[in-house]
């Protein structure tokens, strides 16, 4: 760690009192405006000193409103344990010119705390140690909507107001808060605006906006976004699946400028809610605080309507019987067990088809090796060679037996006779018709028949010697004006 030897600092009390504070080590680099240190001799108390001094005379006249306005959160005591938070001000610190330099704030063990986002992901929690019961999730959802409510209460606005801003005691689910000096601070005669908002929470009113001019709308509209990614496993209350696969693809952020809300009461044009929400599950009042909060024209709740609201979800849940991590709002069952079965089914089906292999013109992808290609060339153009053998010893098999057809009825002449011109026409006809049929079974396999020229003179072949021979074996007279009279 990175330490400073008697650097000292005067500190300025709210009610006026001065001391001396020296620094220790430096605890964390900070964000954009400074860094913090450890104070000696006061282990409950960190300082933050600002990078850029230039801003001196505004820093500490925003510094003082939030000495003289502090909102009333007070540390929690919790198995013996003392839990600040929120990291508000206790003392402006001015160099020995009467600079501005910094301020004093209470210590927070970020040790003992994680990024309330960790919370909203099943694969962060467990990769954490973070426990998996839903009900924590709800609870610090409640936490958040009172720290917030508290801070309404002095005028003062986070506006910068996201998860990752936002941390939470792993022990508890307690809400820490630090770089306060980045709200917007209400003064006794001005305000001292926000410097930072952030994407993905900015109120759709407030695209035009920047973020000096925004206050408690922009708190109440990110405020019921976490609290929906919360109670809806991290799912974004402007996120969903496209209608059109052909729609141009838009940010979160446009799609909150549209109000493009897929889970309220109404459905949304552009999107569908995301398969594995489980907002079909929450109980009315909470979907309709919802609607309020994301719908255009709503009048959307205040931080203590949350903070009420959230209460009373707190103390009507009902324990799932199979799993005693869930728990559920309504009638309609526990609605985690369901979109968690759905997830694991859905995910045995998409298993089950990549273990099936993948095709590319009816030929495995796998079988596309150039080795594999060429070694099924050579085993083809084998195949082919052999299949032409084969048909040329057909073909000569078959001229030779209707060329020969004569003399091979003629032993049964007596009785093809008996069987009446009629007859033989008709066999005649079923014999032309199996020919036909077999040049078409066969043309794909025997590549002589694939020539229709050729199998048109076979079948007219056939027909020629058939004649012949019942002409022949029926003593037809030659001249067949001689057979008509």
């Amino acid at each position: 760690m990175e330490s400073v030897e008697n650097v000292s600092y005067n500190a300025v009390y709210a009610d006026g009192s001065f001391g001396k504070i020296i620094l220790g080590e430096l605890i964390n680099k900070g964000g954009a405006s400074g860094k913090i240190y450890a104070v000696e001799k006061r282990p409950d108390m960190v300082a933050k000193i600002f990078h850029n001094t230039a801003k001196s005379k505004t820093n500490r006249q925003k510094l003082e409103a939030m000495l003289l306005n502090k909102p009333n959160f007070a540390p929690v005591e919790s198995g013996g344990i003392q839990y600040t938070q929120i990291a508000w001000p206790e003392a402006i610190l001015e160099d020995d010119k009467g600079f501005c330099v910094g301020y004093l704030m209470p210590l927070i063990n970020m040790d003992e705390a994680v990024s309330l986002d960790h919370l909203m992901q099943k694969a962060i929690r467990k990769k954490l140690g973070l426990s998996e019961k839903y009900a924590y999730r709800i609870f610090a959802a409640y936490n958040l909507a009172a720290m917030v409510t508290a801070l309404h209460k002095c005028g003062h606005y986070i506006v910068d107001l996201k998860p990752s801003n936002v941390s939470v005691y792993k022990a508890n689910m307690l809400v820490a808060m630090v770089d306060c000096d980045g709200f917007s601070i209400k003064g006794e005669n001005n305000r001292y605006p926000a410097e930072f908002v952030s994407e993905e929470y900015i109120y759709p009113e407030g695209m035009s906006k920047s973020c000096e001019e925004m206050g408690e709308e922009q708190d109440k509209f990110a405020l019921a976004v976490i609290i929906f990614k919360l109670l809806n496993n991290g799912i974004h209350p402007f996120s969903g699946v496209p209608r059109k696969n052909d729609d141009e693809m838009l940010t979160i952020q446009n799609r909150i400028e549209g109000y493009h809300y897929a889970y309220g009461l109404w459905p949304d044009k552009y999107q569908y809610p995301h398969p594995y929400s489980l907002h079909e599950y929450f109980n009315k009042d909470t979907l309709e605080m919802f609607e309020r909060a994301f719908v255009k024209g709503g009048n959307r709740p205040t931080a203590y309507e949350w903070q009420e609201h959230l209460w009373k979800l707190m103390h009507s849940l009902k324990q799932c019987k199979q799993n005693p991590n869930h728990v559920y709002f309504t009638s309609k069952g526990c609605g985690l067990c369901i979109v968690e079965d759905k997830f694991y089914h859905d995910m045995h089906d998409i298993k089950k088809q990549k273990e099936k292999p993948e095709k590319l013109r009816g030929i495995e992808i796998s079988n596309l090796s150039n080795e594999k290609v060429q070694k099924e060339k050579k085993e083809k153009a084998a195949l082919d060679e052999k299949m032409m053998h084969i048909s040329y010893a057909m073909l000569a098999i078959y001229m030779l037996f209707f060329t020969f057809l004569y003399k091979i009825l003629k032993p049964a002449s007596e009785f093809i006779t008996s069987l009446g011109i009629g007859v033989q026409a008709i066999v005649t006809t079923f014999i032309l018709m199996g020919i036909h049929y077999l040049i078409h079974k066969y043309k794909n396999t025997l590549p002589v028949l694939k020539n229709g020229a050729l199998t048109d003179m076979l079948q007219v072949y056939a027909l020629i010697c058939i004649i012949i021979a019942l002409v022949s074996i029926n003593d037809i007279p030659k001249n067949i004006l001689e057979l008509a009279q």
